[in-house]
């Protein structure tokens, strides 16, 4: 094990540089997907035809967003972002401007798994919730989300597994990360042994993240 002892001590600083900002743009994105896809994913749900809140406006506006930014290979969204990240974050270039598109993907992703977990939900639920005289927000916090509680976070846990695989190109525009790093010091140096061990901690951090929510998706389900 002499090499991978040598790695570490040339490649460490710079390989644990990485992984915080990949945890950053993790973190971040993931944020932006509870905060903002975790609405949207439910105001799609609600408002579909033959919705508990039909109203096809909202609905097609909302599904819109969310097909356009899937459609989109992801290294073509990050460059045509571009002019928006610069207004937005005043630069194009560096982790924080470069979570921004991988912010705008979290959205659709996770708002679109939102939508997918929600009509799992028995039909009896949004009939009990009706037949009770439930408000809107009433109906979304105390009968669907409860009911999908354990998807939901399953469906995190899938989001964030996608977000880790697209944060590994965003070296393409300064973003770094531990994708960024293989390329760089493994791929563009011919140092195979340094690419496989940074592909083998990826491996493992996806592991990880898939252990853990399975583990909180369990707990959550009392079914």
């Amino acid at each position: 094990m002499t090499w991978l002892t040598d790695l570490l001590a040339e490649y460490g600083d710079d390989m644990l540089e990485a992984l915080a900002e990949t945890g950053y743009m993790l973190v971040v994105s993931l944020a932006a997907a509870v905060i903002i896809g975790l609405p949207l994913g439910v105001t799609v749900f609600l408002t579909r035809a033959g919705g508990f809140a039909e109203n096809r406006a909202l609905w097609r506006v909302g599904n819109l967003y969310i097909n356009i930014v899937r459609s989109f290979p992801f290294l073509l969204l990050v460059v045509f972002l571009i002019p928006f990240t610069r207004l937005v974050m005043g630069t194009t270039f560096g982790t924080q401007a470069a979570t921004l598109p991988l912010c705008v993907v979290a959205v659709a992703i996770y708002a679109r798994l939102v939508e997918q977990i929600l009509l799992e939900v028995p039909p009896g639920i949004s009939r009990v919730a009706t037949s009770m005289g439930a408000t809107v927000p009433q109906a979304v916090g105390q009968f669907f989300l409860p009911e999908a509680r354990s998807g939901l976070v399953y469906a995190l846990t899938s989001a964030a597994i996608s977000l880790l695989s697209y944060s590994t190109v965003l070296g393409v525009v300064g973003g770094g990360g531990i994708g960024d790093f293989a390329m760089r010091y493994g791929y563009q140096e011919y140092n195979n042994a340094l690419m496989y061990l940074t592909i083998a901690i990826i491996i493992v951090c996806v592991l990880l993240i898939q252990l853990i929510g399975h583990r909180i998706s369990v707990r959550l389900d009392h079914r």
